[in-house]
C-alpha cells in the first residue's frame, strides 16, 4: 500500500448518531479543522434535507480548500439540491440488498439499476464528480452487486463506495469483496464500514489492502448505531503500521477528537485507541518503569503521543511502582531518599486500593507528611 485517502463523514453520518445535532457554527468549525489538517474529502451533509442543511453544505464548499461532498438519494430533487449547493463531489446511493429494496425502497432490482444509472449520468452531465454507493453491499447478492457496479461504471461514475451498512463484514470477507469489485470497474473504489461488531477500522484497512483507494471515516467513530470506522484509528494505522504518507497532519488528532466530543455530546471512552485519556497513560509499576527508561517498551513505538497531539501520563494508583513515584516527586521539585520513596509508594498504593483519586497535590501532601527534604519552589 503506497497511497491512501481519507473521506470524512463526521458531518453527515457522524451527525446521524442518535441524539446528536451540529449547529451551523459547529459544522463550520469542524470543517475548518478537517480542512486545515489536510483531510482529502469532507462529506458536509445531505443538502436536500433542509434549507439550513443546504446552506451549511454550500458555505463549507465555498469556504474550504479540500473536496467537499454532498449526499443524495437516486432522486431528482436530491441530486439537484446537491448540485446547486456547489459541492465538488456528489455521493448518490441506492439500496441493493433484497431486504432493503423490498422493505425500505419498496422497489425492484431493475428499478434500482435504472435509477442508479440515471443518477450517475445526471451528475456526470453537470460536470461534477460522482460517487455511487450500493447501500448494504455486504448483504447484497454478489451477482447483482457486480451487475450494478458494471452498469454505473459504464455510465461514467468516478468513485464506487462499498458500504458495510449494517456492520456484518469481517476483514477477510470484506477484503475479498473489495477485490471482486475492483475487477469489475475502472472507477476508484472507496469503502464505508460500520462498527456493530467492533470491526469497522479493521474492515476499512482490509479494504485498502484489497485495492480500495479511500475509506469513509468519522471522528471518534460516531455515527449510526455503534458508529463508523474512526478517523483517528484508520489514519494512524495507515501512517504508523503501513508507512503511508497521507499528507494529513496527525498532530491535530487529539484536538479534533476533543472538538467532536464537545460538539456531539458523545463522551470519548478513556480506553479509546489513539485519543482516549488512557491511550498513553501508565499506572502499572512494571509498565511505568519501562516507559521511564524507554517509551518503546510498553507503547507501540511507531505511534507516540507527540504524533497525535497528546501527552504521556504516569498515573498514581493501586498499581503504581517506585519508579513512577520517584519520577513524579522529582518533577515536583522533591529529592526523596530510597526509603522515602518506598514509604510514599506504599501510601499511594493504599490510597489507590481504597478507590480514592490521587492527584499531584495528594502526592505533595504525602511527601510533606513523610518529611521529604529539599522541596524546591517551582515557577509555572
Amino acid at each position: 500500500m503506497s497511497h491512501a485517502r481519507i473521506f470524512d463523514t463526521t458531518l453527515r453520518d457522524g451527525e446521524q448518531s442518535p441524539r446528536t445535532s451540529f449547529s451551523y457554527d459547529d459544522k463550520r468549525e469542524i470543517a475548518a479543522l478537517l480542512d486545515e489538517m489536510g483531510t482529502h474529502v469532507i462529506e458536509a451533509g445531505f443538502p436536500v434535507n433542509s434549507d439550513a442543511e443546504f446552506e451549511s453544505v454550500r458555505d463549507i464548499a465555498e469556504g474550504t480548500e479540500t473536496t467537499v461532498c454532498g449526499l443524495a438519494r437516486v432522486v431528482e430533487a436530491d441530486i439537484e439540491a446537491a448540485l446547486d449547493s456547489g459541492v465538488e463531489l456528489v455521493h448518490v446511493f441506492a439500496s441493493t440488498s433484497d431486504v432493503q429494496i423490498q422493505d425500505s425502497m419498496h422497489s425492484t432490482r431493475e428499478e434500482v439499476r435504472e435509477r442508479s444509472v440515471d443518477a450517475v449520468e445526471r451528475v456526470c452531465e453537470a460536470g461534477v464528480d460522482v460517487m455511487y454507493s450500493p447501500m448494504d453491499a455486504t448483504r447484497t447478492d454478489e451477482a447483482f452487486l457486480t451487475e450494478i457496479v458494471e452498469a454505473v461504471s459504464e455510465a461514467g461514475v468516478d468513485w464506487i463506495n462499498i458500504p458495510d451498512t449494517c456492520g456484518v463484514a469481517t476483514p477477510g470477507r470484506f477484503g475479498a469483496l473489495i477485490d471482486t469489485v475492483c475487477t469489475h470497474t475502472d472507477a476508484q473504489v472507496d469503502v464505508h464500514t460500520h462498527d456493530d461488531f467492533g470491526l469497522a477500522a479493521a474492515n476499512a484497512v482490509a479494504g485498502y489492502e484489497a485495492g480500495a483507494a479511500q475509506a469513509q471515516v468519522s471522528v471518534n467513530g460516531i455515527g449510526e448505531r455503534a458508529g463508523n470506522a474512526a478517523y483517528e484509528e484508520v489514519l494512524t494505522a495507515l501512517s504508523c503500521l503501513y508507512d503511508v504518507d497521507t499528507g494529513i497532519d496527525t498532530r491535530q488528532l487529539t484536538e479534533l477528537s476533543r472538538t467532536i466530543e464537545e460538539k456531539s455530546d458523545i463522551d470519548v471512552p478513556a480506553n479509546k485507541p489513539v485519543v482516549g485519556q488512557n491511550a498513553f497513560a501508565h499506572e502499572s509499576g512494571i509498565h511505568a518503569a519501562g516507559v521511564i527508561e524507554n517509551s518503546d517498551t510498553f507503547e507501540p513505538g511507531v505511534m507516540t503521543p507527540e504524533m497525535v497531539g497528546a501527552e504521556r501520563e504516569l498515573v498514581l494508583g493501586k498499581h503504581t511502582g517506585q519508579h513512577s513515584v520517584r519520577e513524579r516527586l522529582e518533577a515536583e521539585g522533591f529529592q526523596p531518599t530510597d526509603e522515602e520513596v518506598r514509604e510514599l509508594t506504599r501510601r499511594v498504593k493504599d490510597t489507590g486500593a481504597a478507590k480514592e483519586r490521587i492527584t499531584v497535590e495528594t502526592l505533595r501532601e504525602f511527601a510533606r507528611d513523610v518529611g521529604v527534604s529539599n522541596e524546591q519552589v517551582r515557577v509555572n
